[in-house]
């Protein structure tokens, strides 16, 4: 069985093409004022992807980012079955709420799957409960899928296995960190230590209190 495949893995050259696009197009907005907060995760502020979701929970609730005005968010793609990339990663982000600590309150983790087909809304409850009771999973239906990963420019690839329902996934593994208004911020990549990203998420809050 192939490994699911990181963002560092899949799409470092896409990865510095975009950066070059966004560039160019004059889209990032990365030290533009001496008043930008610095992070150690790629910047990615004003960038134009990543807008617009809108998707069930796995409560049954439909969401966009507007339900969490006030929060810095996370966005991960993943599914259930991954083997190890989805589990460290929704591990690291228990840890980085921990370290948080009372402004712990102020994140929500959106777990996104790429699995829709096997990933039903009690499987993905039970899921979320290993790792945190306020983290929540979205599901896109089979024919909006799509759409959805085009939209924050992620990749995914169904790996057939022996049977028909023993498939597994390659997906980019990546993290989207939206700011308290609901725009997009940040990107970190796979593996980045939690103490990282709780600083890059501290950093955001403050700098969006003003």
């Amino acid at each position: 069985m192939k490994p699911p495949i990181s963002f560092n893995h899949l799409t470092r050259r896409s990865a510095l093409a975009c950066t070059a696009t966004w560039l160019a197009a004059g889209t990032v907005l990365v030290g533009c004022s001496p008043q930008a907060p610095s992070f150690k995760s790629t910047d990615i502020t004003g960038a134009s992807f990543a807008q617009g979701l809108k998707l069930t929970d796995h409560t049954g609730r439909l969401r966009t980012l507007a339900d969490f005005r006030g929060k810095v968010v996370v966005v991960f793609f993943g599914f259930t079955q991954c083997p190890d990339v989805c589990p460290t990663s929704m591990t690291t982000l228990a840890e980085v709420k921990r370290l948080m600590g009372d402004q712990g309150q102020h994140l929500q983790v959106l777990f996104i799957t790429v699995d829709p087909e096997r990933d039903t809304p009690p499987l993905l409850n039970a899921y979320m409960a290993n790792f945190d009771p306020t983290f929540l999973a979205l599901r896109p239906e089979p024919q909006e899928l799509k759409a959805v990963a085009e939209s924050f420019k992620i990749h995914y690839n169904k790996v057939e296995g022996p049977t028909p329902t023993s498939y597994t996934m390659d997906h980019s593994a990546g993290k989207y960190v939206f700011d308290t208004s609901g725009a997009v911020r940040l990107f970190s990549q796979y593996g980045t230590e939690p103490s990282v990203i709780a600083g890059d998420l501290l950093t955001l809050l403050k700098s969006m209190k003003g």
